[in-house]
């Protein structure tokens, strides 16, 4: 189903859920703004992907953590296109570590990105999208689950949450949508990095359906609230995780 020429800003958009989102906005009919960090060639070629299929992309580098990022994306698919649909708040980092052994730096990069990014990505969005908008992002399904050494990650999970509740009172007024999504375990290199097989298996039998989440598990649950059947839905975390919690 094509939801019509929108723009939508994806962050973190080179590889995992933010590609899959990308590549399924970009199908929905979204041009796409597809942010990167560090990996040049795997945004290009996920632009490369979404322009060989019919749409239209354009890949911007820049780090969330920086406070001059999300004016930049902004800034440039308004120059590119004109202005912004929906913005996608996907990037972020995870370093699991017990509390008692998180270091300052990985608690202040965690706060940084996952709090700091999201947040001046919310905050430009509220001010530069437009009207009849989505603003999404990502959380997790470890607010809910706590479980040991995801201490910092799920506290800024729960920030991200958090602001999407009050946001979406503060923007509906102006039409404008604001959720968050909430996957549980998904088979991305950032999931399955460290894990031995074992524990992969024993996680996918803690799901009613025996099978880990898919990045285009979460990109189609994305569509839906960026697109026109998801307007009466707001200020809600939905917990795309097959039924684990």
């Amino acid at each position: 189903m094509v939801h019509g020429q929108r723009t939508a800003i994806v962050t973190g958009a080179s590889k995992g859920i933010g590609a899959a989102i990308a590549l399924r906005l970009a199908q929905d009919g979204h041009t796409i703004i597809a942010n990167y960090a560090g990996n040049e060639a795997e945004a290009n070629e996920i632009v490369g992907a979404i322009k060989k299929a019919g749409g239209q992309a354009i890949a911007v580098k820049g780090d969330i953590s920086d406070p001059s990022c999300m004016p930049r994306l902004f800034d440039a698919a308004e120059q590119e296109i004109g202005s912004v649909d929906v913005l996608v708040n996907n990037a972020g980092m995870m370093r699991l570590s017990a509390v008692a052994s998180t270091s300052d730096a990985d608690f202040e990069a965690h706060c940084a990105i996952n709090i700091g990014g999201v947040f001046r990505g919310m905050r430009e969005a509220a001010n530069r999208l437009n009207k009849g908008g989505a603003i999404i992002s990502l959380s997790s399904s470890v607010v809910g689950l706590y479980q040991q050494t995801y201490g910092v990650y799920a506290a800024t999970k729960a920030a991200v949450e958090a602001m999407t509740h009050v946001l979406a009172k503060e923007l509906g007024p102006r039409g404008i949508t604001v959720n968050a999504v909430a996957p549980g375990p998904v088979g991305t290199d950032l999931f399955m990095t460290g894990k031995p097989e074992a524990v992969i298996e024993n996680i996918k039998k803690m799901n009613p359906f025996g099978r880990l989440g898919t990045p285009e598990d979460i990109a189609a649950v994305v569509s839906l609230l960026a697109g026109p059947d998801g307007r009466w839905i707001s200020g809600q975390t939905l917990r795309a995780n097959g039924g684990v919690i």
